[in-house]
């Protein structure tokens, strides 16, 4: 008997093998032009069908596009030396019939915020380039489950900005370019994963938000952008700015390609305060259907209300046309006045936030050349000399005195004024979510009060550039807030491509 199931299981592992030899050996040799602009569910079906697309093909393309193009564009900071072999074995597992699931063989590149096993973490710093981190952060352990390739890590504004500079500059990658025009606004922090994206180099990629760092470069650069709410997903293996706002999330060039990374990225880490509540095992695609815009009553900001006085708001062309959109699609469009939260001091509180959180970082990550933000300030002088003031932010930072107590009462205030801002006009006039031009974005202080919001272009302006619709909501809106976005986007039918 033994030796009968022992023929037998050899057998079958024959067939498997060449069943896979042939699946592998007949795929083409090259990539068709034009496949970079291709969505998840077009690469993956490709890929589904024997001849046709591999995994191994569409990584060697990728990285040969990014090597001829990306010097102009400084979006991509470091390739990962183990993609093509990842590639290959996930290739081998679909031939053998195993599909982890949609992003199975799908690039994906990584801010460099965000931790990945033998790769730099730097946070586009030099201080804190030494050795790679010890192990993947839980997201990127999610993403590889899911069958994702991790292609690079992306270029970004310095420490998430707060070292201080342009907006896509870092000492280690220098400027990140818009990939529609050189000398446009790139947006900050998550630069590098927006212009990738736009620049085809990538179907998708992952960026950190503090406040803006996903939505605003996902908008100039013309690609969605989904920022979570805080605490939806793990945020362990990250550098941090503030835990009271920091959430990765997915950018790509669909809602329902944005909807799918979100599905693979999900898991929250019990121990997170932030995460209680955090609903589990959702498929945030589920409500991407036609119609979902029919009786969904969505507000809008009509005017703005500060210290009690109220001013009106001005609406682009753009947005103009996104109402129409959306009011031919049957949703029940609602004016609504914005209350600003008083946000005096919250850059203050941020700052004091900023030092205690990358302190305690930088003194737990082994083999940099910095364990502390003062010595990570003495190694940027003796880099780049102290003649001029090239860091800034740091140096607030690290001036900052607010203790850990005192924060806490100032900031369970704010984010529960911010909050209100939200939450009071959802209520008062039972809205299912709520857009505005991302012109007007910056006011409202989602990012500050933990809520979600994702940014789908709209069109481009006089110049040419790309411009954004911002769809936002209360916490843990995300489905709904996807829903409302992929109707719009699947009834405005906007591409913005960059010439290159």
């Amino acid at each position: 008997m033994f030796s009968i199931a022992h023929g037998m299981g050899s057998i079958i592992r024959q067939l498997v093998q060449s069943v896979a030899g042939d699946y592998l050996s007949a795929a083409p040799k090259s990539v068709s032009p034009g496949s970079e602009y291709l969505s998840v569910s077009e690469l993956g079906a490709q890929m589904s069908t024997c001849g046709g697309l591999t995994s191994a093909n569409l990584v060697t393309y990728l990285q040969e596009r990014i090597r001829k193009l990306d010097p102009k564009l400084s979006s991509v900071i470091e390739l990962n030396p183990e993609a093509l072999e990842n590639a290959r074995k996930l290739d081998r597992e679909r031939a053998c019939g195993k599909v982890r699931g949609p992003l199975h063989g799908i690039p994906v590149l990584l801010k460099d915020t965000i931790e990945t096993a033998g790769m730099q973490t730097s946070a586009g710093a030099f201080g804190l380039v030494g050795a790679a981190a010890g192990k993947n952060a839980p997201l990127v352990e999610h993403l590889i489950k899911q069958g994702a390739v991790i292609l690079g890590k992306t270029n970004m504004s310095e420490l998430a900005g707060f070292r201080g500079g342009p907006d896509g500059w870092s000492s280690r990658g220098g400027q990140t370019r818009n990939p529609h025009h050189p000398d446009a606004d790139v947006g900050g922090s998550s630069s590098g994963s927006a212009a990738a994206v736009a620049a085809g180099l990538a179907p998708l990629a992952v960026g950190a938000e503090t406040n803006g760092s996903i939505i605003v470069p996902a908008a100039r650069n013309g690609v969605v952008g989904l920022k979570p709410s805080v605490g939806l997903l793990d945020r362990n293996g990250i550098v941090p700015a503030s835990q009271r706002q920091d959430s990765p999330g997915p950018m790509a060039r669909s809602v329902f390609d944005a909807a799918l990374m979100l599905n693979a990225m999900s898991g929250s880490d019990p121990q997170d305060p932030a995460s209680v509540g955090a609903p589990q095992g959702i498929d945030y695609t589920e409500l991407l259907v036609p119609g979902a815009l029919k009786g969904k009553r969505i507000g809008y900001p009509a005017t703005f209300s500060n210290n009690g006085e109220s001013s009106p708001v001005v609406n682009t062309v753009q947005f103009t046309r996104a109402l129409e959109v959306l009011r031919e699609q049957g949703a029940v469009l609602v004016p609504v006045n914005m209350r600003l939260a008083d946000a005096s001091r919250w850059e203050e509180l941020l700052l004091a936030d900023v030092k205690e959180e990358l302190n305690a970082y930088l003194a737990k990550r082994s083999g940099l050349p910095v364990k502390s933000l003062t010595e990570l300030i003495r190694f940027n002088d003796q880099r780049d000399g102290s003649a001029s003031d090239h860091q800034p932010v740091l140096r607030d930072i690290s001036a900052s005195t607010l203790t850990p107590e005192q924060r806490k009462v100032l900031w369970d205030a704010l984010i529960e004024d911010f909050r209100s801002t939200v939450d009071d006009p959802i209520r008062e006039h039972n809205l299912d979510a709520m857009v505005s031009d991302f012109e007007t974005y910056s006011y409202f202080g989602v990012a500050a009060a933990g809520y979600p919001g994702i940014a789908v272009p709209s069109g481009t302006d006089e110049d040419g550039l790309p411009t954004s619709a911002y769809f936002f909501g209360t916490r843990w809106a995300e489905p709904t807030l996807l829903a409302v976005a992929h109707g719009y986007e699947q009834a405005a039918r906007i591409t913005i491509k960059p010439k290159l």
